[in-house]
């Protein structure tokens, strides 16, 4: 079905019209609206104009305002029940763990199956499970073993379902408007980071832990309903097999330059540069003066998540036009001097400013480099590849926060952050991106 499809005609309007036999009178609207209009291609403002991407694009940020709101009720409820920070590392891990063993699998799913029901139905499997960690908290004395099962379970269900998404977003726009597509995807994620956990602790402290499970589970029928109202691209058709098809994305990976270095990058960023996150309350307490359990910390927190939805936005809006090989490099530069400022800071009021910009930057690194690795990447392996980024980006996570804790209480958290400086300098070094004009009308074949 795919195949019969013009080349020329973006992904979404084919997908419209295929739902709907012909041209769907939703279009018909958005093009007597918007026809006097132009839109920069590239930009946010491009990428909202499909149908398709924006109806997909809001109800995953419902959805992921609620995964927030449990992602940070989860980890102050594992502390509350044990006081212990083993136990939380347990639970985090058990949350990201599957990310960095399941995430291929899921690429391949994502490049094989009807992707619409795979996403749906990872979809309803997530929102029964927080249902079932809403019923497991509800005890006096919630069973342990138990409540790290289903988190286990919740993060297994995140791992299939996060490559599949990850690689259906950037096709539901055609290929020119991929940057504006990806800034507002990484948007989403961090608004809903600032949102969800503002949102979560309030529930958290008014009515317990299970409330706030509970409305997770309810959050995903915004994603469900947006996925069942539209048709997505058929994954492309391929000879492989088994094995040697959960693997085409490490050999895409490594046949082409830029990308292999896109996933070298994000997997060192992540564990060498992004520690200091995790260690955000110690940063506040041991340098700052600021308590971990204070107004003026979520201040400091959300001021970091703010940045990051600024810096996510302006891949999408003033850099749409710049060369984003580039960015990637300056913006490690950038982000290297800024985490050197915030490792130097010993009073509050200048840690504010410091941070957001520190955010910023951080996103704008993270965005630019998505859109450098997806830009020229075939169809038939976007899921695999993009599995790929989600085992670096998020697998790593539990890995460096744990290195990252052991390095603060030996050295101090400054070495700590000084030392992520230093790798990301290492890794501006190393981002050479720019793709020869030869690579990229000859497309990197991988049997």
């Amino acid at each position: 079905m795919a195949g019969s499809a013009d080349p020329s005609v973006p992904s979404a309007v084919v997908s419209d019209e295929r739902e709907c036999g012909t041209p769907c009178k939703e279009d018909a609207e958005d093009a007597l609206l918007e026809g006097d209009r132009t839109f920069t291609p590239g930009t946010a403002r491009a990428a909202l104009r499909h149908r398709t991407f924006r109806t997909v694009y809001i109800g995953a940020f419902s959805s992921n305002v609620g995964t927030w709101m449990q992602n940070v009720v989860l980890g102050a409820l594992a502390y509350d029940l044990t006081g212990s920070g083993v136990f939380v590392g347990v639970i985090i891990a058990a949350q990201l763990g599957p990310l960095l063993v399941l995430s291929m699998v899921g690429g391949m799913l994502a490049d094989s199956v009807d992707r619409k029901r795979l996403l749906i139905g990872l979809s309803v499997a997530q929102a029964l499970l927080s249902v079932g960690l809403a019923a497991v908290v509800t005890a006096a004395e919630p069973n342990k073993l138990l409540l790290v099962a289903v988190v286990l379970a919740i993060g297994v269900a995140n791992a299939l379902y996060a490559p599949t998404f990850g690689s259906v977003l950037p096709i539901l726009v055609p290929r020119e408007d991929l940057a504006g597509a990806i800034s507002l995807n990484s948007v989403q994620m961090n608004a809903s980071r600032v949102v969800g956990p503002v949102i979560g602790s309030f529930l958290f402290a008014r009515f317990g832990a299970s409330w706030v499970f509970l409305f997770n589970a309810v959050s995903y029928a915004a994603v469900i309903y947006a996925l069942s109202r539209v048709t997505l691209p058929a994954p492309p058709a391929t000879g492989e097999q088994g094995l040697h098809r959960i693997l085409e994305g490490v050999r895409y990976a490594r046949a082409d330059r830029v990308v292999g270095r896109c996933i070298v990058i994000i997997f060192v960023f992540s564990l060498l540069c992004l520690p200091f996150i995790t260690q955000m309350p110690t940063i506040a307490d041991d340098n700052l003066d600021i308590a971990a359990r204070s107004t003026s910390y979520g201040l400091l927190y959300a001021a970091f998540g703010l940045g990051a939805v600024v810096g996510a936005l302006s891949i999408g809006t003033v850099f749409a036009g710049s060369d984003q090989a580039r960015l990637v490099r300056r913006g490690l530069v950038g982000f290297a001097g800024m985490l050197v400022v915030f490792s130097l800071l010993r009073a509050p009021a200048p840690a504010f400013p410091a941070i957001f910009v520190l955010g910023a930057v951080y996103f704008a690194v993270i965005t630019s480099l998505s859109t450098v690795l997806q830009h020229d990447l075939p169809d038939r392996v976007r899921g695999k590849v993009m599995a790929l980024w989600i085992m670096g980006f998020g697998g790593t996570v539990p890995f460096g926060g744990l290195a990252g804790g052991f390095i603060a209480e030996r050295f101090g958290v400054t070495a700590l952050m000084l030392g992520g400086a230093a790798a990301a300098l290492g890794l501006a070094a190393y981002a050479d991106l720019a793709r020869a004009p030869e690579v990229s009308l000859s497309p990197v074949t991988v049997d």
